[in-house]
């Protein structure tokens, strides 16, 4: 009894653990290889009311219907490249997860590395200022006038004669 309820939780965790797709059967392509393709072009399309997921694994009755018609246009026979172009012309670049690089998106692949690099030399010049500074306040630590020196021995001479004095008793 044990044995059989260990190994149904070791079935429901695998379970769990296997990713979800929204796929209905009934959309479900016959040849595995034009399914394939489908799902492939189903994960690099967006849903357009889950914004944030891709249209397999959304519930939302839009993103069934694109991925019926992803189906529907492997099925007459377009290239993968094919339906994309057409989704995106209908829907706008808006629909890939991962928007393609030209004109419109350049700010939105360049912006983060552009952020990394002003980060790293704002680093670099803080970290060098800093520098800088402290080679500016050990000099001026090191550097005393003549008056310093001569009062700064007077009290290093009082401070041995006191702790000469300590010693002795």
């Amino acid at each position: 009894m044990r044995r059989a309820a260990i190994i149904l939780v070791l079935a429901a965790a695998v379970a769990a653990a296997l990713p979800a797709y929204a796929v209905q059967p009934d959309e479900i392509l016959a040849d595995p290889v034009k399914e394939a393709r489908a799902r492939d072009l189903s994960k690099e399309l967006r849903c357009m009311v889950c914004q944030n997921q891709s249209i397999d694994d959304s519930d939302a009755p839009l993103a069934r219907d694109l991925r019926l018609l992803v189906r529907e246009r492997i099925s007459a026979g377009d290239t993968d490249s094919q339906v994309i172009d057409f989704l995106v012309a209908r829907y706008g670049e808006f629909v890939l997860l991962k928007p393609r690089f030209n004109p419109h998106t350049v700010l939105l692949w360049l912006l983060p590395p552009l952020a990394l690099m002003g980060g790293g030399l704002a680093l670099w010049a803080y970290s060098r200022r800093r520098s800088g500074a402290g080679d500016l306040e050990r000099e001026s630590l090191i550097r005393l006038s003549p008056e310093e020196e001569a009062r700064l021995e007077k009290l290093l001479g009082a401070d041995a004669a006191a702790g000469a004095d300590e010693k002795s008793s």
